[in-house]
């Protein structure tokens, strides 16, 4: 039932993306927009709010609970920025707004570097979701599962952090510099 619920979230928060993008631009509608754009938020403590009820109505957590926290870590510290990027789109063909500049070289890498913090800042909601979600249930036995996704998001943060050092070492090159 929950990853059912993830994969709702996960189209609810996109829809929601579209319907305001597409009502601020499409229809010259922003007030309208800003309201459903405002509505991906939500559906995040939808999400959470099913996983606690499952959780407080005697389920046994497993791994869908810990991508429950994992997505709803992600989704805040990169919502702003995935709603930016389609904003960005949609400013590009509705209105003629120039598009987004690729980045490479150092402004790339300073863009990895702030991605490492977004992604530290989702896993430590990601964590703090799956550490709260353990002492609400106070069951050592149900909640097992979800110690386990505590190394698994070491690993996202370090699989970022990666990232960034290698384009620190080794900046992104534009096509025009690549092909010389």
């Amino acid at each position: 039932m929950i990853l059912v619920a993830i994969i709702a979230c996960e189209v609810g928060f996109w829809v929601a993306i579209g319907a305001g993008l597409i009502a601020r631009y499409a229809f010259d509608r922003p007030r309208l927009g800003r309201m459903l754009l405002l509505a991906a938020p939500a559906i995040d403590l939808v999400l959470l709010a099913l996983v606690a009820l499952d959780l407080m109505g005697g389920g046994t957590a497993s791994w869908h609970h810990g991508l429950a926290a994992l997505y709803i870590g992600i989704s805040v510290a990169y919502g702003h920025r995935m709603i930016a990027w389609a904003d960005a789109k949609f400013a590009s063909r509705f209105r003629g707004a120039a598009p987004r500049p690729r980045l490479f070289g150092s402004a790339y890498t300073i863009a990895c570097w702030k991605d490492v913090a977004r992604t530290m800042l989702a896993a430590v909601i990601a964590a703090g979701l799956l550490g709260g979600l353990i002492a609400l249930v106070g069951d050592e036995a149900r909640t097992a599962e979800l110690l386990g996704f505590f190394p698994i998001l070491g690993m996202i943060v370090a699989i970022d952090l990666l990232w960034a050092v290698s384009y620190s070492i080794s900046p992104k090159r534009s096509p025009a510099t690549a092909r010389e």
